[in-house]
């Protein structure tokens, strides 16, 4: 597949001349947001996230399985991301690009490594069962700033999910259903957000936050920066591009929490308000 056209001449120019005056195309100011949208699916786990037009889909399942013997008391998370020609024509089937093996790792790094689900919890019967969860995140549509739309439908995804109930008696092992017991929700650290600052080639223009797909697309380099609303800090990933010092990083770091603060209160209260209409039956 050839590669996309890259913006025109005329289009840089106009973009670069607006972000110099602290302005930007959809009428955003630079460190603003777009207003993340969250819907939930039918089934527990089932989330779809989207940030203006960039849409990602997350689904969380859960299967018992046998542990590794070099972990028999730690339940195992795998997380799988799909990035398909449907969220846009850059992408090709069955050939990762750099950007999506870049999303990839990120997610892993923010979902997995830094200890958002307690693994041991998920331990049902030291070394001989555990349960397996898995995140899968699909994406449906890129109009830029993919990354921090996948860590949110994830992590929100996660908080969504209910596991069922499980009744250990020696080494006989239930799993009731959710009509007879209700679903046990997962043991959860922290809840980290993702925010991708963009930086231009010339210095007197201000970095943006959340860029758009034109934005991302004339970037001089990118930082991501992937903290909770309680001050912690689990990943800071600047991959290449203009060089940044000490004091701009803390300064990103900084509005990073008072967005990550913004957030979790808009998560928790969407969570809430899906909750209060979800009628989970027990008999």
């Amino acid at each position: 597949m050839p590669r996309p056209p890259s913006p025109s001449i005329p289009e840089k120019d106009f973009l670069y001349g607006a972000l110099k005056q602290a302005l930007r195309l959809d009428g955003r100011a630079p460190l603003e947001m777009r207003t993340p949208s969250l819907d939930f699916g039918p089934e527990l786990g089932w989330v779809e996230c989207a940030l203006g037009k960039t849409r990602v889909l997350a689904q969380v399942d859960a299967k018992m399985v046998k542990p590794p013997p070099e972990r028999p008391l730690e339940g195992i998370i795998s997380i799988h991301s799909e990035i398909s020609p449907m969220a846009s024509s850059e992408y090709e089937p069955g050939r990762p690009s750099d950007e999506e093996v870049a999303i990839t790792r990120m997610l892993d790094k923010v979902l997995r490594r830094s200890d958002v689900v307690d693994k041991e919890s998920l331990c049902v019967l030291a070394g001989q069962r555990v349960w397996h969860l898995r995140l899968t995140l699909h994406c449906l549509a890129d109009a830029g700033n993919m990354l921090d739309c996948a860590c949110l439908a994830g992590v929100v995804a996660l908080k969504h999910f209910r596991r069922p109930e499980v009744e250990v008696v020696g080494d006989e092992v239930t799993v009731h259903r959710p009509s007879e017991r209700a679903p046990v929700p997962l043991s959860m650290h922290h809840t980290p957000f993702c925010f991708t600052f963009a930086y231009f080639p010339d210095p007197a223009t201000p970095p943006v936050l959340d860029p758009s797909h034109l934005e991302q697309q004339l970037s001089a380099g990118l930082v991501s920066v992937a903290l909770n609303a309680q001050r912690e800090l689990c990943v800071v990933q600047k991959a290449g591009g203009v060089p940044l010092a000490a004091d701009e990083l803390l300064r990103v770091v900084d509005v990073a929490v008072g967005k990550a603060k913004e957030l979790d209160k808009i998560v928790e209260a969407r969570l809430k308000e899906d909750w209060l209409g979800r009628h989970v039956e027990v008999r």
